[in-house]
């Protein structure tokens, strides 16, 4: 594969290329917005990794300027703004996908591949764990063929839940993605939230989904 990787901070962008060049791929830099939206535009590259702060052109700028451009190379945004708002905003403006900072490389390298693998495909609109189905644009949950009714924080906590199917999902990471929080506000919203799930997804049927994973967190798996 090769990689445009986009980022002004060289000791991160070395990291960044040991880390892909390790994993395979061919990699290119630009240190600048400028720069890497012309090495974009002309080069032939199959993954872009854009840092969100650059100079001279901000990686927002960068992906909408590529799209108004009919560049379709995946994007992966890489920032440490990385709150609903944020997010939401990077990929209105054309990216596939957002990482926040600080990340790990496992995380960072798995990202790049689903990008590379998933080109050409359809944008997904549907999860499903077992007979559990969600539909993500008429934002409707059904188990064994009946309907399920969620509240919003419920279907994006569902959402998180089956996009991760078969991980152990911690506090901290529901915390983050689904209450965009970066901090442990010490209540039991989470308990809350996932008590209420459990009870619509699991409580009418024979086999439980959503597993409490002891000390650790939960996982939804069949």
């Amino acid at each position: 594969m090769r990689v445009l990787v986009v980022e002004d901070d060289a000791e991160m962008a070395e990291t960044l290329k040991t880390s892909l060049v390790a994993d395979s791929h061919d990699v290119e830099w630009a240190a600048d917005g400028d720069a890497g939206y012309d090495m974009a535009l002309n080069g032939a590259y199959d993954v872009i990794v854009l840092d969100r702060m650059l100079p001279k052109k901000l990686g927002v700028s960068v992906v909408r300027e590529l799209r108004e451009k009919g560049v379709s190379t995946p994007v992966l945004i890489l920032s440490a703004l990385h709150d609903e708002d944020h997010r939401v905003e990077g990929l209105n403006a054309g990216a596939n996908d957002y990482l926040g900072k600080p990340f790990s490389t496992r995380e960072l390298l798995a990202r790049v591949r689903s990008l590379w693998h998933g080109r050409g495909r359809e944008p997904q609109t549907r999860l499903q764990v077992g007979d559990l189905e969600m539909d993500l644009l008429a934002r409707t949950v059904r188990r064994g063929g009946k309907k399920l009714d969620l509240q919003p924080r419920e279907f994006r906590l569902l959402e998180y839940l089956m996009r991760n199917a078969g991980q152990t999902v911690t506090r901290k990471m529901l915390l983050e993605n689904v209450w965009d929080y970066h901090f442990d506000p010490q209540t039991n919203v989470i308990d809350v939230h996932i008590s209420r799930l459990r009870s619509k997804i699991d409580r009418d049927f024979a086999q439980s989904l959503l597993h409490t994973v002891r000390g650790s967190g939960y996982r939804l798996e069949v």
